[in-house]
């Protein structure tokens, strides 16, 4: 299932031919090259390695050189595997660009989400809140979190404060709006995850709902 790696730029909106606005997030596809092809009888697994992003060469290291020479591409800033069925339809060298996907296609986004920091449970969890009348001194605490005397410990898994964001997120079944394959930009209907400049990635939906 070959996906594409993108950068978020922003959102905005755009109009049908009906008139009907949508709010839709502009991802800029930078032209992916195959690395690297991998097949279960060299790798145990079948799929493709992709490099992505311009980088100075100064930035890369010598492991890393080896690998783009011998694949005989530029030097790239990023490199990731996507899992495909046959991987006798690809080559090393080989451009994978935004007009892998269609206008109204189903996809899954990739992203890591914004972080916000220690946060209580309260905004973590949506937990309630105590009291804040008749002398009440308990507000905004995570309340008991203990089992009496048995089981005597914490179970895992529960609610406390702790750092929020700043971790993977997928979004399934986004819908493409459009694709300006041109200036290599995807507009994705809806939000993504992640902050502008964030990194994401693209794949065709594995669960769309037809």
């Amino acid at each position: 299932m070959v996906g594409i790696i993108g950068k978020k730029i922003g959102m905005t909106q755009v109009f049908n031919e009906e008139g009907i606005v949508t709010a839709v997030t502009v991802v800029e596809v930078t032209p992916m090259v195959v690395a690297q092809i991998k097949t279960e009888k060299t790798d145990g697994y079948n799929a493709i390695q992709v490099a992505s992003g311009d980088v100075k060469d100064k930035h890369v290291n010598k492991p890393m050189k080896g690998h783009f020479n011998k694949a005989g591409i530029p030097f790239k800033k990023l490199l990731k595997e996507f899992r495909v069925d046959n991987p006798s339809e690809f080559q090393v060298g080989q451009a994978i660009t935004a007009d892998i996907f269609t206008d109204g296609q189903k996809i899954d986004v990739t992203g890591t989400s914004k972080g916000k920091g220690t946060t209580g449970p309260i905004r973590r969890y949506n937990q309630s809140r105590g009291p804040e009348t008749h002398g009440s001194k308990y507000h905004r605490g995570g309340g008991s979190i203990g089992a009496a005397s048995y089981p005597a410990r914490v179970f895992k898994g529960m609610p406390m404060a702790g750092r929020m964001g700043n971790e993977q997120v997928t979004v399934l079944n986004l819908e493409v709006v459009k694709v300006d394959a041109e200036r290599n930009l995807l507009l994705i209907k809806g939000a993504v995850p992640g902050p502008k400049k964030g990194r994401i990635t693209i794949r065709k939906a594995i669960k769309a709902v037809k």
